[in-house]
């Protein structure tokens, strides 16, 4: 199912009306002279080849469950879970220090940092987020009248209230689109203006498919609660590389060892067997689990009957990306050619490569 509108036929190299009697051809002069015929330029893609089946004024039918928590979101937040702990293991002793010296009672720095959470859904909240963390802006208005129609478009298709979400512009000549927080959906601002109407429509279905799967809001939280944890961990290592010398080295190894002894070996052979092996597969997981939602997002799309346009989408993409290295190549010579992407380096990407998410539109085209 293809939900663009057929592209219009070249009216062909037939004889040209006499100016000023549209119905009337003009007469023969006898013999013509041979010539060589001029092939027509191909037609450009329309802009707006979307087909609108549901403008202002039609009804609309919304689903009863407009958002849902699938397999990759509760991923997420599983894996997500050692970042909490080790995160609310740092508020605790920051809530104990404030409450030996301020007097501040120790429960109340705990309960801030756990309910700051909700804000990823608080509308104002999420505003300054979109302006100043990742740097978008307001639609201008004649980008507003070219992206809400395709917009209202895709939410309807959904059977989504399209209102509840808001629209935003990047300024990037990169072609690009955003789902983030609660209710943030962006696109470049070169994919407003180059894309046509069926493309931009499927771009948009991809991350409507982020919001409804739950994984803009899972990251987002995975994100913030995780914080406090990695600025503890990033703190540790500055203070390692710079305070630690060979000979504390030697004393804190000692003590280590000791500590180790006391503790009990038991639960150092517990950390060592499961802990240390979980700890160096989990960017592998985390990857993982990222590439599967960009799949079930692009399924999103091609169940409202956007995968044609979002192939088309992907193909775009792959040949720049070709470009790209072809143009690198040119600068960088034989060697840089030669060094393809690695398996370690796709194993650690969050997005599947392009044939890989257009095998997995196959069924739905």
């Amino acid at each position: 199912m293809n939900r663009s509108a057929p592209r219009p036929q070249d009216p062909g190299d037939g004889p040209v009306p006499v100016d000023g009697d549209p119905g009337r051809l003009p007469p023969s002069s006898g013999t013509v002279p041979p010539t060589d015929p001029v092939p027509a330029p191909a037609a450009p893609p329309p802009l707006d080849d979307l087909v609108y089946e549901h403008g202002p004024g039609r009804r609309v039918y919304y689903a009863a469950h407009q958002r849902r928590v699938d397999v990759t979101t509760l991923g997420k937040l599983v894996l997500a879970l050692p970042t909490f702990l080790m995160s609310t293991l740092m508020v605790l002793l920051v809530s104990a220090v404030l409450d030996g010296s301020l007097g501040l009672p120790f429960w109340i720095p705990t309960a801030l940092w756990l309910a700051s959470g909700a804000l990823a859904f608080h509308r104002p909240t999420e505003d300054l987020l979109a302006r100043y963390l990742l740097g978008l802006r307001r639609p201008m208005p004649p980008e507003a009248a070219r992206l809400e129609p395709v917009w209202r478009e895709v939410t309807a298709v959904a059977g989504v209230d399209g209102a509840v979400y808001q629209l935003w512009v990047e300024e990037s000549d990169d072609l690009n689109a955003y789902a983030a927080a609660g209710h943030i959906v962006g696109v470049t601002r070169f994919a407003l203006e180059q894309l046509p109407s069926g493309q931009l429509a499927a771009v948009l279905a991809h991350e409507l498919g982020h919001h409804a799967g739950g994984h803009a809001w899972s990251s987002l939280l995975s994100h913030w609660y995780g914080l406090p944890g990695r600025a503890a961990w990033r703190a540790l290592r500055v203070v390692a590389r710079s305070v630690v010398t060979p000979a504390r080295c030697a004393v804190y190894l000692s003590i280590g060892v000791l500590l180790l002894a006391v503790g009990g070996l038991g639960s150092t052979a517990a950390a060592i067997l499961y802990g240390l092996p979980l700890l160096l597969v989990f960017p592998y997981l985390s990857a993982a689990v990222g590439r599967r939602a960009e799949l079930r997002a692009d399924r999103h799309a091609a169940q409202l009957g956007f995968a044609p346009n979002l192939a088309e989408v992907f193909q775009t993409m792959h040949a720049n990306r070709a470009r790209t290295r072809r143009r690198t190549f040119a600068v960088g010579g034989e060697r840089t050619q030669r060094e393809p992407e690695s398996a370690h380096a796709r194993l650690l990407s969050t997005h599947p490569d392009f044939p890989t998410r257009l095998h997995h539109l196959r069924g739905y085209l």
